[in-house]
């Protein structure tokens, strides 16, 4: 193409145009964020039920295998272990080469993995398939809520976020019952090879329908993966082995080794302008508390799930299946205020909010303690929506937060560390259920959701500091972020 006067215009690459539209639309047009959404979705579904349905089957599965249970706990620890140590790392890379492609090769490592679990007939491969489908796992996980934000328009990411929050809410609440349907019908392997369809079809709609995202131009700081690696999952190895009463030694151990590299990776991180451990999104205050929200909240939540099926079996005789049935009431009542918190985050406080909702939280657990010796159907679904209801006030609004907080270039690092976040909890909440069960068999269940009560409350406490004008510096920025562009930008 020519100028009239015989010069040529340069023609920018095709790259520079995905990034200018990027940049300038506002999420993705209909039905295209439809379908972007369903593959978020399904990508999520699949991790977070995965992770669920094999406690369920570990029993069956070290049957079948002739394994030990000791051994075979393997089958859990290895997936949790793989998405621990991947997650920033992993999240970190999606800002370089772009969510997208980190979000489909974890969708596509994860379904191929599920085919290796469904065809290991011993149980050293089933770990090894398990420990693979892990990092396919973390792939899925440390992007979905950045992919969210380049999804939906920005008067609509509360709403986007909401929807997040209620699919791994509800994903993880429902997981052991959809196990036991399973083996009901077919043998384990079944578990896994039902992702292989929903995985390729995910994959599929993704390569069509997944946002392009803005790359950064640093490299991947592979020293500092490996030092978050081992932050994380010597730190996380060690809560479990104290909660399940291993030897001092092997603990103490592992939190000191833990730490010596958290120090390292903290330092080498401070001077990094992308940093792979968000220091720089630690350092906004609003960012901060929402993540010390979330890891007490999330500790809270895993107190609960792990105690009740053993509260409910053990103090008053519920068979399986209708512990089963009692539970549910809890994911379906996240199913309503989830989305719901959600839009409300566009016109109220995430202080308020998450604060509010953790406290009714807290009244659900609390009430769930409390359960009289002869309980009636309608005292424990009661409590179990209240508990739930409470939950999903808090989470879509923290989760929303947390992600508009940081600049739009940083939105890897703040969804893995919210993913981050929300599996440490987790793991604090369990070996916490551990500790209290092997030292008061009979009481111990009650008193984890006592102790549960007093991290809900804990997060209540932190989340109204970020309606002080300290705790809101950077909540400005949430705002400014994700108002509606003007005209013309």
């Amino acid at each position: 193409m020519g100028d009239g006067t015989g010069s040529r215009i340069a023609v920018p690459p095709r790259s520079y145009y995905h990034a200018l539209m990027t940049e300038s639309d506002d999420g993705l047009p209909l039905p295209q964020r439809y379908w972007a959404i369903l593959t978020i979705v399904l990508g999520i579904v699949m991790a977070v039920l995965d992770g669920a349905i094999a406690n369920v089957a570990l029993p069956t599965i070290a049957l079948d295998l002739h394994a030990s249970p000791s051994f075979s706990v393997w089958i859990v620890n290895g997936y949790q272990l793989a998405i621990t140590i991947s997650l920033l790392p992993l999240a970190s890379l999606g800002e370089i080469i772009g969510y997208r492609r980190v979000y489909l090769a974890g969708l596509a490592l994860f379904t191929l993995a599920s085919l290796f679990c469904a065809l290991s007939h011993t149980l050293l491969l089933l770990t090894l398939a398990r420990i693979i489908q892990g990092f396919g796992a973390a792939g899925i996980m440390s992007v979905n809520a950045a992919l969210v934000r380049y999804t939906y328009p920005r008067t609509q990411l509360g709403h986007g976020i909401g929807i997040n929050a209620l699919v791994v809410a509800v994903s993880a609440a429902v997981g052991p019952t959809i196990a036991a349907a399973i083996l009901s019908v077919g043998n384990w392997p079944w578990l896994f090879a039902v992702n292989i369809p929903v995985g390729i079809a995910a994959v599929m709609v993704g390569r069509r329908a997944l946002p392009h995202t803005p790359r950064g131009s640093h490299p991947f700081d592979w020293r500092g993966a490996i030092l978050s690696a081992a932050t994380f999952g010597l730190g996380i190895a060690a809560i479990d082995s104290a909660g399940h009463g291993e030897a001092p030694y092997l603990f103490v151990t592992e939190f000191a080794v833990a730490a010596i590299a958290c120090l390292v990776l903290v330092r080498r991180e401070l001077s990094a302008p992308s940093p792979l451990l968000p220091v720089d999104l630690l350092r906004i205050p609003i960012f901060a508390l929402s993540v010390c929200t979330s890891v007490a909240s999330f500790c809270a939540q895993m107190l609960a799930f792990v105690a009740l099926p053993f509260y409910l079996q053990d103090r008053f005789g519920f068979s399986a299946v209708q512990i089963g049935l009692l539970i549910t009431p809890w994911p379906i009542a996240v199913g309503f205020s989830a989305p719901i918190a959600g839009r409300l985050a566009e016109r109220h406080p995430a202080g308020l909010l998450g604060g509010v909702g953790l406290v009714v939280f807290a009244g659900g657990l609390a009430a769930l303690a409390l359960l009289p010796d002869h309980p009636s159907v309608t005292d424990i679904v009661w409590r179990m929506a209240l508990a739930g209801g409470g939950f999903g006030l808090f989470q879509s609004p923290n989760n929303r937060t947390m992600i508009a907080a940081a600049p739009r270039e940083r939105s890897g690092g703040a969804s893995g560390m919210l993913g981050t976040a929300r599996l440490l909890g987790q793991t604090i909440g369990a070996a916490l259920v551990a500790m209290l069960l092997a030292r008061d068999p009979l009481n111990g269940t009650r008193i984890a959701l006592v102790v549960g009560v007093g991290f809900a409350l804990a997060g209540a406490a932190l989340s109204a500091l970020r309606l002080s004008p300290a705790g809101a510096r950077g909540g400005q920025a949430v705002r400014v972020l994700e108002a509606p562009r003007a005209t013309g930008e």
